[in-house]
């Protein structure tokens, strides 16, 4: 009996160390895995603890980007106010010239007949004025007549020349001028001096001297002037040469018609 008791004692005891070795074993397997647990969930936190830090980077660049852009926005609008405003104006002055276009049509079309009307009353100007350099003045008022059919000359210019041409008409009604040229008498060419002043007084002399004449606005001639004429006529001649001082002499005047 006392052999069954020692038995089941020594039995008992080997059991006890038995799972208290077993205990302790387990207890040293829990702590490390415990352990490498917790070793990755502070992995996993500085992951996402690194995640997050560039996420927030991230959302610090968008929230630079987007308030780069709202700036951006901001100027754009201001500055595409300020073209519109450009625009605007801009379409006020076109449609400004475009009434000026067709106000200057309508001015054309009247300016047009007024000008053939001008030269046709510059050409009968010439015709019935006093033989002054007759056949430039006809020349000029030839070539006002091509220029008007001329498709490469503008409108303005065309009238310019007109102007012009009427200008110089305007100028041999003050002027003192002497030139050569021919002067037909009884079917006789004579190489004289001309002299006028302005539309009062044209003279011819004789080259010589000695004859002189003077044109008649009432007979549309030529009369022979007396010897007491001649040294006036010669002074007016060197007058218009710049020859002598500018003095009164004797000559016969005429009134222009």
């Amino acid at each position: 009996m006392f052999n069954n008791k020692m038995s089941k004692s020594l039995i008992a005891s080997a059991l006890a160390g038995a799972f208290a070795f077993s205990g302790g074993a387990i207890a040293n397997s829990g702590l490390e895995q415990l352990h490498q647990e917790n070793s990755q969930i502070v992995r996993e936190a500085v992951r996402s603890q690194e995640r997050i830090n560039t996420i927030y980077e991230q959302t610090q660049e968008l929230l630079g980007e987007y308030r780069t852009v709202v700036d951006q926005t901001d100027s754009l609008k201001v500055y595409n106010d300020f073209l519109q405003t450009l625009v605007t104006d801009q379409q006020r002055q076109i449609d400004s010239i475009q009434r000026q276009i067709d106000t200057l049509e309508d001015t054309r079309r009247g300016t047009v007949p007024l000008m053939f009307k001008m030269i046709d009353a510059l050409e009968e100007f010439v015709k019935n004025d006093i033989p002054l350099r007759t056949e430039r003045r006809m020349e000029r008022v030839e070539r006002l007549r091509d220029v008007m059919g001329r498709s490469d000359v503008q409108l303005s210019e065309q009238y310019r020349q007109i102007m012009e041409a009427y200008s110089i008409e305007a100028g041999y009604g003050s002027a003192l001028e002497s030139f050569q040229g021919t002067l037909v008498l009884g079917g006789n060419e004579l190489t004289v001096d001309y002299v006028h002043l302005g539309r009062l007084a044209l003279m011819a002399m004789s080259l010589d001297g000695n004859s002189a004449w003077v044109w008649n606005n009432q007979t549309n001639n030529w009369d022979s002037l007396p010897a007491s004429y001649l040294s006036g006529v010669s002074d007016f001649i060197k007058m218009a040469r710049r020859e002598i001082n500018f003095e009164m002499a004797r000559v016969p005047l005429i009134a222009a018609e």
